[in-house]
């Protein structure tokens, strides 16, 4: 972790006694217990700290006790990214502000951000480069301090002035040497300097969401001027603006990182840097910055981050990643499912998955399709199970249909013995391993010449990881190999005969037995060493091959043998459409496919089988890996319960960590193993 909070100062605790109910908040505890204070109650002495919200209504009962008892304040402020849902709604908060000198929206008073802003060097090469990448991520992202806006709204035309308001009575109001004058003032200019152009006042998120009131309502909404309080995405707002104004709003802020000049009419934290044009200049801000110094000092340096799934301090990069999980969650499920094809032992952690926000109705038949209708609520269904019968109705009906799949870090342990996923794939357009039709990782992988250069960094970061700590989809076997022959050597998987991606995306070669022979066939003096699929091992799916039968073809059959020990070891690959030929790609083996599997036709492979013509991109190893481990599947933390970032699975996955199976339900279905109906 790329490590920005100072602990070197803070080893020894100090008491922090704190006279607000919000500060009984687990997180907001914790996040000041790993940053050196004590948080406690009663009289502190002369040595103690005080722990006061801001300028909150309740601050003065802090205040005044420290005053009585000589005791120095701390003053705690939300991070300027917060969380899913605004700050009343009880969600936790992703960092806290703590300022020994006074408060960032504070301007009577010099800040530590303030200080920071005016007096650090800000120009170290690294710091900036951090913040530059971060910056643009956050706007790729469509992430702000709150994140409870719809990305799928379509934003207001292009072309307005943005007028930011806010809620009436706020403390950074008041304490930015603003007023509720300063709205209409600001309001009145706004029109004065752009006459006869269209005025977009954007209501504050917690006037919206009922919560508090603000300055602006349906009476200025009147000729030029519009109100809008649909919940738009912040940075489209940004972007179709052709100038802002505000008061001391945060929006500011994100204005100046998505490239505006913003109009000021207070006194906050980002004016006076020479990024803004300031109505009420701050006089002893003096020095000019760049957006990507202003963003360095505010976001990375200032702010305490805190990572849910360590349960430790954490970089802003960190910090986003987890953001990052957390908000795709709540946006494609917001509006919860319909979900059917759903296995009985499967159900729980689906709704884990996809349902703690908009819940998930498990339906069966034909009743699926219409009570997604009338409930204007999109179909989850497993991939393998969804037949014409549902999709054609659902299409006819205008229902969105989601396929869903485990996804490619999994377990340690076979979906077949029940062992729950750690992660899953939900495609609105198809799922990865149909190629005779397009799905959402083809377009991922297109789309990765894109990508930045921190994304696919990242993704070589991953790549790296699992390489050294040999994961795998399912993390299982023996890491003990037996003598091999010397040579050249070809490994090949077998596969489960009957799996989809066989019969979907092969020809003439469809068997682990044509397969043994082709290899054989091309590479006659090779060594083929062939690795059985655990599911056809343990005796639950289709593709054993007789003893008799691989003799001449291949010259060693590792049973029960963990493939990623095996990468190391061998030459090349030869598979049908197995997931262990992405697997030996991230280790830059050769691969050669006769299917068509998810990674095959990108440029990466040597293909002798039906690649879908549409697969014209180009990627690197690096974009590959990103859409397929970063951009397609969705993670849940066993730990914390949480949407996660993929890295946090492979901590887990490194630690030994797996969900336990349904011990008693597997037994049964080792039992059943000849009727998969009942449990596949």
């Amino acid at each position: 972790m790329r490590q920005s909070f100072d602990t070197a100062a803070e080893t020894a605790p100090r008491r922090l006694f704190v006279y607000n109910g919000g500060f009984l908040n687990r997180r907001i505890r914790r996040i000041l217990e790993l940053s050196g204070w004590q948080v406690t109650t009663g009289l502190p002495g002369p040595e103690d700290w005080v722990g006061v919200w801001g300028h909150s209504p309740t601050a003065h009962r802090g205040e005044a006790i420290a005053a009585r008892r000589g005791a120095r304040i701390l003053r705690v402020e939300d991070a300027f990214l917060r969380s899913i849902q605004p700050g009343r709604s009880g969600e936790a908060p992703a960092g806290l502000q703590l300022d020994r000198q006074g408060v960032h929206f504070d301007s009577s008073v010099p800040s530590e951000l303030e200080e920071t802003l005016a007096k650090a060097p800000l120009d170290e090469t690294g710091l900036l480069d951090r913040a530059r990448a971060c910056m643009a991520r956050l706007k790729q992202l469509e992430i702000s301090k709150y994140n409870s806006f719809r990305t799928d709204l379509e934003p207001p035309a292009p072309g307005y002035v943005l007028v930011i308001d806010q809620t009436l009575g706020d403390a950074s109001i008041r304490h930015a040497g603003a007023s509720e004058t300063s709205f209409r003032e600001m309001l009145a200019v706004a029109q004065i300097e752009h006459p006869g152009q269209r005025i977009l006042i954007r209501a504050h998120p917690e006037t919206a969401a009922g919560y508090r009131q603000g300055h602006f309502g349906p009476e200025q909404a009147q000729g030029m001027v519009e109100l809008s309080t649909e919940p738009h995405s912040p940075w489209k707002l940004l972007e179709g603006a052709v100038a802002v104004y505000t008061v001391s709003s945060q929006l500011g802020f994100e204005a100046i990182l998505a490239g505006h000049r913003p109009r000021v009419f207070g006194q906050p934290f980002y004016a006076g840097w020479g990024l803004t044009e300031d109505e009420a200049p701050v006089a002893r801000r003096t020095r000019k910055l760049t957006r990507a110094q202003l963003f360095a000092a505010a976001m990375i340096l200032a702010p305490r981050w805190y990572d849910p799934y360590r349960d430790s301090l954490c970089s802003l990069e960190d910090a986003i990643d987890g953001l990052e999980a957390r908000i795709r969650a709540f946006r494609e499920d917001r509006n919860g499912y319909v979900a059917t094809g759903m296995r009985l032992w499967k159900r729980n952690h689906l709704r884990a998955f996809f349902g703690s926000k908009g819940g998930l109705a498990f339906v069966e038949g034909p009743r699926a399709v219409e009570r997604a209708r009338k409930t204007a609520r999109p179909l989850l269904c497993w991939a393998g199970r969804l037949d014409e019968k549902t999709e054609s109705p659902a299409e006819a009906s205008g229902v969105p249909v989601f396929r869903v799949e485990d996804g490619f870090l999994r377990s340690r342990g076979l979906g077949a013995e029940l062992v729950p996923p750690l992660s899953l794939v939900r495609d609105d357009l198809g799922i990865y391993y149909d190629p005779t039709r397009e799905n959402r990782l083809e377009r991922l992988i297109s789309a990765s010449a894109d990508l930045s250069e921190a994304d696919l960094q990242r993704a070589e970061r991953l790549r790296q990881r699992l390489i050294r700590s040999a994961l795998s989809k399912y993390n299982i076997g023996s890491t003990a190999l037996p003598d091999l022959p010397e040579g050249h050597r070809i490994l090949v998987p077998g596969q489960v005969e009957d799996d989809a991606s066989i019969r979907l995306g092969c020809n003439e070669t469809n068997s682990n037995m044509g397969l043994l022979k082709a290899a054989r066939a091309a590479n006659p003096d090779a060594v083929l060493l062939y690795k059985p699929h655990p599911d056809v091992e343990a005796g639950l799916r289709k593709g054993a091959i007789a003893e008799e039968d691989l003799r001449g073809l291949a010259d060693c059959v590792l049973r029960e043998t963990d493939p990623m020990a095996l990468l190391p070891v061998v030459d090349e690959v030869w598979t049908l459409t197995s997931l262990l030929g992405f697997e030996a790609l991230l280790r830059e083996l050769p691969v050669t496919c006769l299917g068509a599997p998810f990674y095959a036709g990108w440029g990466l492979t040597r293909d002798l089988g039906p690649v879908p013509a549409r697969r014209v991109a180009r990627p690197n190893l690096s974009g590959l890996t990103h859409a397929t481990l970063i951009g397609y599947p969705r993670y849940r933390d066993p730990v914390s319960g949480q949407a996660c970032p993929v890295e946090v699975v492979v901590e887990r996955l490194e630690a030994g960590f797996s969900p336990h199976p349904h011990r008693l339900l597997s037994k049964i279905q080792g039992l059943l193993a000849s009727r998969t109906t009942f449990w596949r």
